[in-house]
């Protein structure tokens, strides 16, 4: 879209996203109050299947405004053995607020409603917080290890919330989505985490090896998806809601799970070592992939 119109479609599409995103939401809250009143398995199964339904609605909403706003070319490797009947850990490199709507926009009819690991914090924020209760997504509040040190009773409660929430997903196929370094990517942070990476910051571990104990058999394959943005790299979100969105590549490899990655990470040490050196080595492919995506996109210009 041009420039020139860029104010005005981002009106349009802040409007669009806020009125679909409340049309979609205000039912699941609904829901999850029913949910909180009547705390019964029969009751419980019926509000995830409602909610599943209305997220998958909203996925669908993101879609037809993204065609309406924006003439997007979709650049997409890997996707085409993926079900919706399958359970899936889905990893993925985070940049931006453009990564969640660009995978339910592209993975909505591929693979099973996606259920994210959320900061603590969003669960306040109106209609979004209770409805992404209801779908049962497992809030994740990080202490930081000085925090840590003066109040070692908190030292696992993260932990013990994903277990109790990955519990959950063993009734529907799904989808659990691990933003795994934690926070979006800018290069402060690359830096004052002194990342190994040119790229990304470094992986958190905990949260998918405790997933993969918890439901790793039945979890049938692990996505490993790369986001990028070639002509969008310095504000994604703010070209996405403007029109400017020129591209969107999407690498998606599939990983097998099996007993080398499936152990107890907080007790076994050396299984601990062995899963984080696991997970390096996948992120460190994942850098040399996005070294060679930029190269690649560099030289088409």
């Amino acid at each position: 879209m041009p420039k020139l119109f860029a104010p005005i479609i981002f009106l349009i599409t802040t409007i669009l996203t806020i009125v679909f995103t409340i049309l979609c939401s205000v039912p699941m809250v609904v829901a999850g109050i029913l949910k909180l009143i009547l705390p019964f398995r029969v009751v419980s199964q019926g509000v995830t299947a409602f909610c599943n339904v209305m997220m998958w609605l909203w996925c669908l909403s993101l879609a037809f405004i993204l065609k309406v706003t924006n003439r997007i070319s979709w650049d997409i490797q890997g996707a085409d053995e993926l079900s919706r009947n399958n359970w899936y850990l889905l990893i993925s490199n985070h940049t931006s607020w453009t990564d969640i709507v660009a995978l339910c926009v592209v993975m909505r009819n591929r693979i099973p409603v996606t259920k994210y690991f959320l900061k603590q914090q969003l669960a306040w924020v109106p209609f979004i917080g209770i409805a992404c209760w209801a779908l049962d997504m497992p809030f994740m509040r990080r202490y930081s290890r000085s925090y840590l040190l003066k109040h070692p009773e908190k030292r696992g409660k993260d932990i013990e919330t994903t277990r109790r929430s990955c519990e959950k997903f063993r009734d529907h196929p799904t989808t659990i989505v691990n933003f795994v370094e934690g926070s979006r990517f800018t290069e402060q942070k690359r830096v004052q985490s002194k990342s190994l990476y040119q790229n990304l910051l470094p992986p958190k571990s905990a949260g998918i090896a405790l997933a993969l104990n918890v439901l790793g058999s039945q979890f049938d394959r692990i996505l490993n998806v790369t986001l990028y943005y070639p002509d969008n790299q310095e504000k994604p979100f703010l070209d996405l809601l403007s029109g400017q969105m020129k591209r969107i590549v999407i690498r998606i490899e599939t990983l097998p799970v099996d007993d080398s990655i499936r152990g107890d990470y907080l007790n076994d040490k050396a299984f601990k070592r062995q899963f984080q050196l696991w997970l390096h080595d996948i992120w460190q492919q994942k850098d040399q992939q996005l070294e060679r995506l930029k190269q690649q996109f560099i030289d088409k210009r």
